[in-house]
């Protein structure tokens, strides 16, 4: 008999400190919560075989947020105060994986993240899709509860 089922990775929301907008949670994907070490090598003499390798400091990739584009949307008003005002307030966003009964499995907190590329998709009168806005956001470590 098998106890445990691996979540699944659609249902989620996206809640940012200080942000009341709740159109603001909903996002189409969020990708980007990945952490690796730079490794620095030493060779060490008369040892030929191989090289040691050493963690020097983590690095994380930065959050990328899709979805639909909103007209009204506190998210957007802080991506244009940093690219058309140069107005950098970090925030920290958390990610939260829930289950069947919206209760959290799942929370990462990502801390001091500030913008650094908005794109929204081509404009196409040939194509009967939604304009798409995707965030691309830097910032400094996330934690995992």
């Amino acid at each position: 008999m098998v106890d445990y089922y691996p979540p699944w990775g659609f249902y989620y929301k996206v809640e940012f400190s200080s942000v009341k907008n709740k159109n603001d949670i909903r996002f189409q994907s969020v990708s980007g919560l990945s952490v690796e070490y730079d490794m620095e090598e030493f060779k060490e003499g008369g040892e030929n075989r191989f090289t040691h390798k050493l963690p020097v400091r983590t690095k994380y990739t930065d959050l990328v947020l899709k979805r639909g584009m909103l007209t009204d949307s506190d998210v957007t008003q802080w991506f244009t105060a940093a690219f058309r005002d140069r107005e950098f307030s970090p925030k920290d966003i958390s990610v939260i994986l829930m289950n069947e009964k919206s209760e959290p499995l799942r929370t990462w907190n990502i801390v001091h993240a500030i913008p650094k590329k908005w794109t929204v998709s081509d404009l196409n009168a040939n194509d009967n899709t939604i304009v798409v806005e995707t965030l691309e956001l830097m910032y400094q470590y996330f934690t995992v509860k």
